[in-house]
């Protein structure tokens, strides 16, 4: 049985681990005015974030379509015989939802599961990367969709922002609004719960936001997969890498970056780590 992978831009999974996986990145859409682009195709990384930091206009974001997915499925349906489809959180962006209705217009030639991740960004990139895994090791539809079902609550993710003016420019901050009275002087943490942010402490300078993302990974138990992730600070990512490596091994840490469909609520000095934890199947 072939089983296709398909995921949004907004899991921030690396190029070429998407290409070496054989799974298929649905673009974000990004538009600075009358300006679009799609995330990662028409802008790079480097390109938005200095239009980000310089550009008179702030930039909004807008879900693939329907028919983008529709048109995705529909390809992928011709040398397949099922495709799961992995998004970031409905509560937080409307791809769940249009991946869904992007799957109503497609004539039925495999079964399509469209699966809200519950989290965000590289968080989002663990859970695809193991379903690929799981579709190598030959496991079925059936099975790979009741392996995620436990997956899914044990991925967790710890952002460090800089600032969270971006999240509250786009209206994404959920929750955490609880922050907002004392953000001047400290450095936020957030992670995810039940598919929003939520906050997750604060402090006054960065190292220590920092040293609370390697506290974060050394006292989490039996480490399935790590991934580490920079918006504008690949220097300070690279350090998280080694100052981890005592609670799992560097070489199997997955560098990544948040682009431009996720970096427009995050801005420039997002430093966050992503933890597949011990519930989950090894494969």
């Amino acid at each position: 049985m072939t089983i296709k992978i398909v995921t949004d831009s907004g899991a921030d999974l690396p190029a070429i681990l998407a290409e070496e996986l054989g799974i298929t990145v649905v673009p974000i859409y990004l538009r600075f005015g009358e300006e679009v682009y799609r995330d990662r195709i028409d802008i790079s990384a480097d390109e938005f974030y200095q239009r980000l930091l310089h550009d008179p206009i702030h930039p909004n974001t807008t879900q693939p379509s329907p028919q983008d997915f529709a048109s995705v499925y529909d390809r992928l349906s011709r040398e397949a015989d099922g495709i799961i489809s992995i998004h970031i959180s409905g509560k937080l962006s409307g791809t769940y939802n249009s991946a869904l209705q992007g799957k109503k217009m497609v004539d039925n030639k495999c079964p399509i599961e469209v699966v809200d991740s519950q989290t965000l960004s590289i968080a989002v990139g663990l859970t695809v990367i193991q379903a690929s895994k799981m579709v190598g090791s030959g496991m079925s539809l059936r099975q790979i969709m009741g392996e995620l079902n436990s997956i899914i609550p044990n991925v967790h993710l710890l952002v460090l922002f800089d600032t969270l003016k971006y999240l509250v420019k786009g209206g994404r901050i959920g929750k955490a609004k609880a922050l907002m009275g004392s953000v001047l002087n400290v450095k936020p943490l957030l992670t995810m719960m039940d598919g929003e942010f939520v906050p997750s402490g604060q402090v006054r300078t960065r190292s220590k936001g920092i040293d609370r993302l390697v506290d974060f990974v050394k006292n989490t138990k039996d480490i399935q997969d790590l991934a580490i992730l920079h918006s504008t600070t690949p220097d300070e990512a690279q350090t998280l890498v080694e100052r981890t490596s005592s609670a799992f091994p560097k070489e199997q840490t997955i560098s990544a970056r948040l682009g431009p469909g996720l970096g427009v609520h995050g801005g420039p000095g997002v430093l966050a780590v992503a933890i597949r934890g011990n519930n989950s199947r090894r494969v």
